[in-house]
C-alpha cells in the first residue's frame, strides 16, 4: 500500500490543495495483477537507422505478449503510450544516436502514468575502438538521466546486451518483459547487462518458476515473507528459514504459502548442508534466497566488537559458507540470490559494520557467478533502497518523509513486494543471462549507480 500523505495527494482535498500549494504529489504505484494487462497503453519501438531490424524483431516478440505495438509515433492521434522503447543496439558513433534519441525524447509528455521507458543497447566490450566504446557506454548515464525526468510512476530502465547476446534470446527479451511490466514498480535508472541464454523459449508468464524448490532465509517476516510468498505466487516449493526464536510466525508464513518451515540459524557450520537436506526432501535445490541479515547501528566511535561480529557473521559470513557447501555439493543449475543494500554501495552514517557486510556481498556475488556458472547456475544481488517495513516505520516522521521525498522521479518508499519481485525475475529461467550483477530497487536514489 502507498504511504498516507501519497494516498492523501492523490485524491479529492489532498489533490487540490498539493496542486496549489506546490507539494510533492507522488504517483499510486502499479503492481502485478495476474489478469492486468503488461502495460498501462501502447508500446512505441523506435531505433536509430542501423538498429531497425532488431527494434522490428523487439517488436515481433511484443505482439506475442498480447501488446499494441507502433513503431511510429506519427500516427498516434491522442494515444498515451504505455511505454516506449529505445533500440540502439547496432550504433557505432555518438553522432548517429541523436535521431533515435530525440524522437524518445518527443514522445515523454505522452507517456502514460505508470508507463515504461526501456532502452535496448549493447555493453562497450574489450576490443572495441574508443569510438564505439564511447557510443555503447553513453547510454547508461542517458538512462538514468531519462528516469529522473520522468513522472506519474512512470520509469525507465535499459537492457545492455553483452557477449554477443542477441536481442532476442531468452534472457534479453525476459529481462525486457521485467521491466516493461508492474513487477519493476519501484526499479527505476537501472542498467542490466544481459549476457547469452539457453533458457526454455515457452515460459508460463504466470507460473515461471513452476516445478522449481526455493529456499528463503530470515524469512519469518518483513521482506523475507514478501520473497517466499512471490515465489510461490510464481510456482516454486518453499523452504522458508529463519531463526528457532521466530517458529511462530515462521509457521505462519509457511502455512499460508503451503511450504516448509525450517528452524535454522543460518550461521551455523553446518547450514549450508542442512538447507540442501530440506531442499532435497522436495526434489531437489533450485533457488536460494540469501535474505537473512540484522542491523546493529552504530557510530564507528562506539561500535563495540560484538556489533560488529554479529553482523559480519549473520549478513556476509554465513552466506560465503553456505555457498562454499552448495558449491562442494555440486548443486546444478543454482540461482542464488543475495540480499544486498544501497547502504554497501553508498554508505551510511552509523553503519560502517552493516555497509561493509553488505558491500562484501556484492564482491562475493561478482567472485560466486563465475563458480556456478560452471553447474548451469547462476549468482545475483538486489540492493533494496528505501523500503517501507517495520524498521522504517521507527524512524522518525520528518527523517522518515525526507527520505521518501528526495528519490528522484518516484518520490516514495517501496514495498517488501518489489524487492520480491526482483528476486523472482532473477530465480527464474529467463534470467539466465543475468549473472554476476547488482539490481537496485530504490526508485532511483541519489545514487550514480
Amino acid at each position: 500500500m502507498a504511504d498516507n500523505y501519497t494516498k492523501f495527494v492523490n485524491g479529492g482535498l489532498g489533490k487540490s490543495l498539493s496542486k496549489q500549494l506546490g507539494l510533492p504529489r507522488p504517483a499510486i504505484l502499479r503492481r502485478y495483477a495476474p489478469d492486468a494487462p503488461l502495460t498501462v497503453g501502447p508500446v512505441l519501438v523506435v531505433s536509430d537507422d542501423a538498429s531497425a531490424a532488431d527494434a522490428d524483431t523487439l517488436a515481433k516478440a511484443l505482439v506475442t505478449w498480447d501488446v499494441d505495438v507502433r513503431r511510429a509515433a506519427d500516427d498516434a492521434g491522442d494515444v498515451r503510450w504505455g511505454g516506449v522503447v529505445l533500440v540502439a543496439t547496432a550504433a557505432e558513433s555518438p553522432d548517429a544516436v541523436s535521431e533515435a534519441v530525440l524522437a524518445l525524447g518527443g514522445t515523454l509528455r505522452k507517456l502514460a502514468g505508470n508507463g515504461r521507458v526501456v532502452v535496448v543497447s549493447r555493453a562497450p566490450e574489450a576490443g572495441d575502438s574508443p569510438t564505439l566504446a564511447a557510443t555503447r557506454a553513453g547510454f547508461e548515464g542517458f538512462t538514468r538521466s531519462v528516469g529522473k525526468e520522468l513522472r506519474g510512476g512512470a520509469t525507465a530502465n535499459g537492457v545492455q546486451l553483452t557477449g554477443g547476446a542477441a536481442v532476442d534470446s531468452a534472457s534479453a527479451l525476459g529481462t525486457l518483459r521485467f521491466f516493461l511490466s508492474a513487477k519493476s514498480a519501484y526499479v527505476d535508472g537501472q542498467v542490466l547487462p544481459v549476457g547469452p541464454s539457453e533458457a526454455p523459449a515457452d515460459v508460463d508468464w504466470n507460473q515461471p518458476l513452476a516445478g522449481k524448490v526455493a529456499v528463503v532465509t530470515g524469512a519469518a517476516r518483513g521482506i523475507g515473507a514478501a520473497i517466499a510468498r512471490t515465489l510461490a505466487r510464481d510456482g516454486a516449493k518453499v523452504v522458508v528459514v529463519d531463526v528457532p526464536a521466530a517458529g511462530e510466525s515462521l509457521a505462519a508464513v509457511a502455512n499460508e504459502i503451503k511450504g516448509t518451515a525450517v528452524q535454522l540459524d543460518v550461521t551455523a557450520a553446518d547450514a549450508g548442508t542442512r538447507i540442501l537436506e530440506a531442499a532435497r526432501h522436495l526434489g531437489g535445490l533450485d533457488i536460494l534466497v540469501h535474505n537473512a541479515g540484522i542491523l546493529r547501528d552504530k557510530l564507528l566511535a562506539n561500535m563495540k566488537p560484538a556489533q560488529w561480529d554479529a553482523v559480519i557473521a549473520v549478513n556476509l559470513a554465513s552466506q560465503l559458507r553456505i555457498n562454499e557447501q552448495l558449491l562442494a555439493a555440486g548443486v546444478e543449475g543454482l540461482r542464488i540470490v543475495s540480499l544486498a543494500s544501497t547502504s554497501g554501495i553508498a554508505g551510511g552514517k552509523g553503519q560502517t559494520n552493516y555497509a561493509y557486510s553488505k558491500s562484501g556481498v556484492i564482491g562475493h556475488t561478482a567472485a560466486t557467478a563465475p563458480l556456478v556458472a560452471e553447474l548451469g547456475g547462476t549468482a545475483n544481488a538486489v540492493a533494496p533502497g528505501f523500503i517501507e517495513t517495520e524498521m522504517t516505520r521507527s524512524i522518525p516522521f520528518a527523517t522518515r518523509e525526507v527520505g521518501r521525498r528526495v528519490i528522484p522521479s518516484l518520490q516514495q518508499g517501496g514495498l517488501p513486494l518489489d524487492v520480491a519481485e526482483a528476486i523472482a525475475f532473477l530465480s527464474s529461467p529467463v534470467a539466465g543471462g543475468v549473472n554476476g550483477q547488482v539490481l537496485r530497487v530504490c526508485g532511483q536514489s541519489m545514487l550514480g549507480k
